[in-house]
């Protein structure tokens, strides 16, 4: 009997809006067999039953068990996540309205939370005593008040804090990631090997009970 292969790649979190959860959903599927693949496609691996926002982690081993259970002559070759959270939510759209006004205090917070931490770093150390006396060894005499120094400075500041987000109002400079997007990745990662270990633990004590 000639062996088919099917090779699975689970993603590591899914959104869903509807109860049923194929293998579609959840994963990406080849075969060289076509009627195989069409077969393992629309394979369910989960039906939620209870109502609003839920979660689900899924074992790799029970869709791969599931996928040999079509044929004795498949083969199950796994290349992404072990184990997949689903997240079921059928709840009504976002308010547009709600969304802007969430994003612009987000924005305005950020904006004056910065600036703030800027100040209060320059007062930290004294930086107008440094830059006064700067001024005074190279010139020779006291500084006036706000000087060549303290504009260049402010200048640079701004550059450095655009070339490090790397964002020009709403173009990005260069092709690379910035630092919030780095963050938001780790954060977003952390929060899913949380959520996942949480549904474990309690796949587990549901089968001690």
């Amino acid at each position: 009997m000639q062996t088919i292969d099917i090779y699975l790649k689970l993603d590591k979190c899914v959104k869903i809006k509807e109860k049923d959860v194929f293998l579609k959903d959840v994963a990406t599927v080849y075969c060289s067999d076509d009627v195989m693949l069409a077969k393992a496609r629309s394979i369910k691996v989960y039906t939620f039953k209870e109502e609003g926002p839920h979660r689900k982690c899924i074992s790799s081993l029970n869709v791969i068990q599931m996928l040999s259970e079509l044929s004795s002559a498949v083969s199950v070759q796994n290349v992404g996540e072990m184990d997949i959270l689903v997240e079921y939510d059928a709840g009504k759209k976002a308010n547009p309205f709600l969304q802007k006004l969430k994003i612009a205090m987000v924005a305005l917070v950020s904006f004056f939370g910065t600036g703030f931490t800027i100040m209060a770093f320059h007062n930290d150390i004294g930086i107008e005593d440094l830059f006064s006396g700067i001024y005074e060894q190279v010139m020779g005499e006291p500084s006036g008040g706000l000087g060549v120094l303290e504009f260049s400075y402010s200048i640079g500041l701004a550059v450095g804090i655009t070339l490090f987000f790397n964002h020009l109002g709403s173009k990005r400079l260069t092709v690379d990631p910035t630092p919030i997007e780095v963050e938001m990745k780790m954060y977003e990662d952390d929060i899913n090997t949380a959520l996942m270990e949480e549904e474990k633990r309690k796949g587990e004590s549901m089968e001690v009970e």
